[in-house]
């Protein structure tokens, strides 16, 4: 395989401090034992700087070339934490930790970003300057839009920023990437009906919440079949519905929640103009008011062009043309990486993590024979970007 040797000397470490994670799983900012692994790991390594507690719980490491004449920076990113989730891998190094575990591979994302930050302290055979990113909470906790926030592109500007998610049941040694939307906005709604309750034998003294919920989850349907172009993509789901505690009684109140997921930052705001003309206008039509909490949790991630095209590249010096996939479908999951790639021009790519349950399943698991495949990626990218001259 096409795996850089460097890596080959570091696999079993690598997989030990992997495991080591996997055992001790931690949730969105809470990620205090990871990122202090982490950050101890890199000093080791003899990065030239070592930044804790960026974003909260962040750490960013700042590793210099042999030479700088082209002043050029790139950032790669990497998460941190795992899921509420409990593990039924059945592994000898599963969660130690009730109720979590790294059921997203965000264990393998930061092995393989410091497998190659060892390497690019240790080699330094490249020109500029590299900044690693561990970044928490990007299980819906927006962890990279709190680094930003922090000061994490106004301290260390990069000229261009790049992100790597393992993709289950595609083979061990393949990527796939595609430019432009490739996973969805991430909306969280609420919304709240008040009526007026009473005695279920005299519903004509009631304002029942209940049809007012009927009428909405249709309607909130036709946003998408009649509200936006056909060849664009969204989906709203509404989830849950809370009212009332006898079988008796038509309840006061009611509350439903969902999500609203797009790949169009567009239609993304029609979907909240229109959603909250209509539950303004279904409830009062039934007599009862109607509000909603539309709550904007993470953009559309949208890959750019140019440096798709770029770690294509550096992915297929990798594992060959052929086992790099230029046609990745769109998906309606969420990511936060989306935040980066909002302020700094950049591509995030899939790397196969081989026959695997299904992310954010009880019995999904990293694979560690990608740990080899994603720290050559992130090192190769690295030299063909910051070229010596």
């Amino acid at each position: 395989m096409a795996v850089e040797n460097w890596v080959a000397k570091h696999i079993a470490e690598l997989t030990e401090f992997r495991r080591d994670l996997h055992m001790n799983p931690e949730l969105l900012y809470d990620v205090t034992r990871t990122a202090q692994k982490v950050a101890e790991a890199l000093r080791a390594a003899g990065v030239d700087e070592v930044h804790e507690g960026i974003g909260r719980t962040g750490v960013v490491g700042v590793i210099k070339g042999q030479s700088n004449t082209s002043g050029r920076v790139i950032g790669l990113r990497a998460d941190m934490d795992a899921l509420p989730i409990v593990e039924e891998t059945g592994k000898p190094y599963a969660s130690q930790v009730p109720g979590k575990m790294h059921a997203c591979g965000h264990d393998g994302h930061t092995t393989m970003l410091l497998g190659a930050a060892k390497h690019l302290a240790e080699n330094r055979g490249f020109d500029g300057t590299v900044i690693v990113i561990f970044q928490p909470a990007e299980e819906g906790g927006a962890g990279a839009r709190a680094m930003i926030e922090d000061g994490l592109f106004t301290r260390w500007p990069c000229d261009e920023v790049y992100g790597m998610h393992n993709r289950p049941n595609l083979p061990v040694g393949q990527f796939t990437i595609n430019s432009g939307p490739i996973m969805g906005s991430v909306d969280e709604v609420k919304i709240t009906i008040t009526g007026r309750g009473g005695h279920a034998a005299r519903p004509e003294q009631t304002i029942d919440p209940l049809p007012v919920a009927a009428a909405l989850l249709q309607a909130v349907q036709t946003l998408t079949s009649r509200n936006m172009d056909p060849v664009d993509s969204a989906v709203i789901s509404l989830c849950t519905i809370q009212a009332g505690n006898a079988f008796n009684v038509i309840p006061q109140d009611l509350t439903m929640t969902g999500t609203v997921r797009t790949l169009r930052e567009e239609v993304r705001d029609m979907i909240e103009q229109r959603m909250t003309v209509m539950v303004d206008n279904i409830a009062a039509a039934f007599g009862a008011t109607g509000k909603l909490d539309y709550i904007r949790h993470y953009p559309v991630t949208v890959n750019h062009l140019r440096e798709t095209e770029l770690a294509a590249k550096a992915a297929q010096e990798v594992a060959g043309v052929e086992n790099v996939h230029l046609d990745m479908p769109q998906t309606l999951g969420g990511e936060d990486f989306s935040f980066m790639l909002n302020e700094v021009p950049g591509a995030m790519i899939n790397v196969g993590n081989g026959p695997s349950a299904a992310l954010h399943h009880p019995e999904y698991d990293f694979n560690d024979d990608v740990i080899a495949w994603g720290s050559s990626y992130w090192t190769q990218l690295v030299q063909q970007r910051l070229p010596r001259g």
